[in-house]
């Protein structure tokens, strides 16, 4: 008997990394959003971002894209061109809708607890949406998607590593109950990413 043959690998069309473009990082804006109502903390750049723009006058957007510049050279040598622009233009819509999100939506009332599980549930899904679409948004994004592809290590438990590490970093600046619900907020988006985003699982290529 012949070995069975791998499934073909799938090339994504245009109009569908458009769409994963638009929803991912409206979906990750959205979840920073809610952390940012609740004084919580998310993982990686981002993470880094909200947790500067706590203890100074910069808003999240401006802070998140100062903070990924750095990252493009090792996207550019490491991923190629095309996934660094790609890259670029996602870090600068999460910055972007990130700023108008204010504009559109409003809370009278998060409890701190659904706003870390739903926060989460949205970056993660932002990721992965941005991940299978060779999209990251950068800084640690594009780290753990080189180290995934090139080494087989999983994003999702690099980043939750990464991750800790900034929250600890956090406990300076963040109440206790905070930052222990940031704690769990970063386990939800990168077992989402853990889970779902497997080298060979997704065979869809840009």
């Amino acid at each position: 008997m012949s070995a069975a043959q791998p499934p073909a690998t799938e090339r994504h069309r245009l109009y569908e990394d458009a769409l994963a473009l638009l929803m991912g990082t409206l979906f990750v804006a959205l979840g920073t959003a809610i952390y940012g109502k609740t004084m919580l903390l998310t993982g990686g750049v981002a993470g880094a971002a909200l947790l500067l723009s706590y203890v100074t006058p910069f808003g999240f957007g401006a802070l998140f894209f100062l903070v990924n510049l750095p990252f493009y050279a090792l996207a550019w040598k490491r991923m190629g061109w095309q996934f660094t622009l790609r890259t670029f233009i996602a870090v600068g819509m999460v910055a972007g809708f990130s700023r108008m999100t204010d504009s559109w939506i409003g809370f009278s009332h998060l409890d701190p607890v659904y706003a870390t599980v739903m926060g989460g549930a949205l970056c993660g899904s932002g990721l992965l949406m941005l991940f299978r679409h060779r999209t990251g948004l950068g800084g640690l994004n594009i780290l753990a998607i080189y180290l995934q592809e090139r080494f087989g290590v999983r994003a999702g438990y690099f980043q939750l590593a990464v991750d800790l590490v900034i929250v600890a970093a956090a406990f300076f600046v963040l109440e206790t109950d905070r930052l222990l619900l940031s704690v769990l907020g970063a386990a939800i988006v990168n077992m989402l990413l853990a889970i779902n985003h497997k080298p060979g699982r997704y065979l869809g290529v840009s």
